[in-house]
């Protein structure tokens, strides 16, 4: 029920505990504000999309929660659902289309080829032409479907993508600037295992109502040995977030941070 006297955090709570229960289960007030965080990191431009994993929720579960904080108008009427090969998305048109385009226009995304097949990761620029297609086909998607929009309905993109390389096609709606691409035909197992790896992370405050709540921005991670290789990438994709942050005022308190792990085993 909803009640004029709500404030936003109760608000926002309570949407996602309603709309997004998995059987009997409904999300902790903790998962709600730390999702609310993260869409409106969306909402704003700082991530270009979120991809929804925090349980079995499905696209139009997530669609009637985002639509119930558009009617709210805690976020703007643009974000929209996509449902990716059965996996759910809420997605910044504009800041997906941007990155895309920059992709297109100067290849600032690195593509990091892990078959299992291979003693080491290696920079893969074969498949940045591949991934390049990939993202020309969701630029086009996306138009087509604002086009013919049908309201308050996710965008369901299943057919024609089975030449997709899903890891890359995630890490370029997630904005990440180094992608790993492994050969699908020949299996899903990775070269990762005991690799060093460096993991990115960007974090920042959201104040709903009187608490600060620290959410995640970004986490991702690239073989360290390509460090050197990738750097120009990892630069070009912090200046343009710490850009986007400046421009605006519902995150606070940016912090980037880099760490080493390496790890028996790397599931993509």
């Amino acid at each position: 029920v909803i009640s004029a006297a709500m404030s936003a955090q109760e608000l926002l709570v309570a949407a996602a505990r309603r709309c997004l229960r998995a059987g009997r289960k409904s999300l902790s007030v903790t998962q709600s504000l730390n999702l609310a965080a993260q869409v409106c990191a969306v909402d704003v431009g700082l991530k270009p999309s979120l991809l929804y994993d925090i349980n079995g929720a499905d696209a139009e579960q997530l669609q009637e929660y985002l639509s119930s904080l558009q009617s709210l108008q805690l976020v703007s009427r643009s974000l929209l659902v996509m449902s990716l090969n059965g996996n759910s998305f809420i997605v910044n048109p504009a800041t997906v289309k941007t990155n895309i385009q920059q992709m297109l226009e100067d290849s600032s995304v690195a593509v990091v080829d892990v078959c299992h097949s291979l003693e080491s990761p290696t920079i893969a620029n074969l498949q940045k032409c591949e991934l390049r297609s990939v993202g020309q086909e969701l630029l086009n998607l996306m138009e087509e479907f604002e086009k013919h929009e049908e309201a308050e309905k996710p965008l369901y993109v299943g057919e024609g993508i089975e030449d997709w390389n899903l890891c890359s096609v995630f890490g370029l709606l997630l904005g990440y600037p180094v992608v790993y691409w492994f050969d699908q035909t020949t299996g899903f197992e990775n070269c990762l295992s005991m690799t060093p790896l460096m993991v990115i992370t960007a974090s920042a405050t959201w104040q709903a109502d009187a608490t600060a709540h620290r959410c995640g921005l970004y986490s991702f991670s690239l073989p360290a040995a390509l460090q050197e290789e990738t750097q120009s990438n990892l630069d070009s994709w912090k200046l343009r977030l710490q850009e986007k942050f400046e421009q605006q005022h519902v995150l606070k308190d940016l912090s980037l941070s880099q760490s080493h792990v390496t790890l028996s085993s790397v599931c993509l």
